[in-house]
């Protein structure tokens, strides 16, 4: 049974929770630079601002050693910028980025050993689903909710309990959590995440048209997706973290 049963929604008013995986042991070894990334990233998420004005985003920097909320278009100061040249999605978010970035690497005791270290996808998960139970308990009427992970970052087994727990939590509160994976492989956590709460997963084939695919597959509200043709996933990887380790 959903927790929130008697909920009111406006039909094409979207909440759109980002995790922005920031990982420098990715996007170090990324043939997507990490600025071209963000830059794309930015354009998506003004577009989503564009289409209607009670739209609202909310960024959450997902690191390799901490998470937090770098923006939020609700925000008082985010409504305009500061220095009247740049847009204040870009202004604010850039600079909440950069001290997110800073703050992250000094947590860092050791750079990770033989593989690429996993960022705090469990972390960023919980805090954007307890920013959306806030919203749930401001009113009876709502933007509808819903979670994008732009991703690089391999899975991370041992946070395997946490992400499923967050994935069922989810689910239970009709948040559907989209994603977006531009890691070397497919993110079996991400596939069963989108597959679980009726999200979309996508792996695009050609980074450099990243815009094209966040603008042609996530900026459409909740409401007009029962109208239009959304990717489906060829398969889904339901193996445990564990045995994805056994395996390799």
């Amino acid at each position: 049974m959903a927790s929130v049963p008697s909920k009111l929604y406006s039909d094409d008013v979207s909440l759109v929770m980002v995790l922005l995986d920031t990982n420098p042991f990715f996007w170090t070894t990324s043939s997507l630079p990490f600025s071209q990334f963000l830059s794309q990233v930015l354009a998506f998420l003004n577009s989503i601002l564009l289409l209607n004005q009670l739209n609202q985003v909310v960024v959450i920097a997902t690191g390799y050693n901490s998470c937090d909320y770098i923006y939020d278009s609700s925000s008082a100061t985010n409504q305009s910028s500061e220095d009247g040249r740049l847009p204040a999605l870009y202004s604010n978010l850039l600079q909440k980025l950069e001290e997110f970035i800073i703050r992250d690497e000094k947590l860092a005791k050791e750079e990770p050993r033989g593989k690429i270290a996993s960022s705090l996808l469990s972390g960023s998960l919980s805090m954007a689903l307890c920013y959306i139970q806030r919203v749930f308990r401001s009113g009876p009427l709502n933007p509808q909710p819903r979670i994008l992970c732009l991703q690089g970052s391999p899975d991370g087994p041992e946070q395997y309990v946490a992400v499923m727990n967050a994935i069922f939590s989810a689910q239970r509160s009709m948040v559907p959590i989209d994603s977006c994976y531009v890691g070397a492989h497919n993110s079996a956590f991400l596939q069963q995440a989108s597959y679980i709460t009726g999200g979309v997963y996508v792996k695009p084939q050609h980074l450099d048209g990243l815009f094209q695919y966040l603008v042609t597959v996530f900026a459409a509200d909740l409401h007009s997706r029962n109208f239009i043709q959304l990717p489906r996933p060829a398969g889904v990887d339901f193996r445990a973290s564990g045995e994805h380790t056994s395996a390799c």
